[in-house]
């Protein structure tokens, strides 16, 4: 199996500084800052990096998990929403929010929510934030 590489440069002083990364493939690289981070500046932050591997990785094993018991999906629209939350002396990503809609032909519901139950278990990037509490609405359109 591969491993995927990606590279960030920190620059400064935390509330003054500025940062970049990219990722190996250079499909995605961007500035981020403790603005971008904490506050209301356009633009990047590690989190919302986070919300997107996770949804991007939900909805293919979603996928998986559906066409493995031959029901596949037209499409899973995936949205994740990751919340940092001061702590003590320093900030913890607590909560990873999902919402999930999904166009599959001829399941019925509680069989469409087993598999996003065993889904949100076996996720490649949720079992990365095991730490974290992972909560998913799904539902068929």
């Amino acid at each position: 199996m591969p491993t995927r590489v990606a590279h960030a440069t920190w620059e400064g002083k935390l509330r003054d500084g500025k940062g970049s990364f990219r990722g190996e493939s250079g499909a995605i690289q961007a500035p981020y800052s403790f603005g971008t981070r904490f506050g209301d500046v356009a633009g990047t932050n590690p989190e919302e990096l986070l919300a997107a591997a996770e949804a991007a990785c939900f909805s293919m094993a979603l996928g998986a998990g559906l066409e493995q018991k031959g029901t596949p999906a037209t499409k899973i629209d995936t949205s994740a929403a990751c919340t940092v939350e001061k702590q003590g002396d320093g900030f913890t990503i607590t909560t990873m929010k999902l919402t999930v809609k999904a166009t599959v032909p001829g399941i019925a519901n509680d069989a469409f929510q087993e598999i996003v139950t065993a889904t949100k278990q076996g996720c490649p990037v949720s079992r990365a934030l095991a730490g974290v509490q992972i909560s998913v609405d799904a539902s068929l359109v």
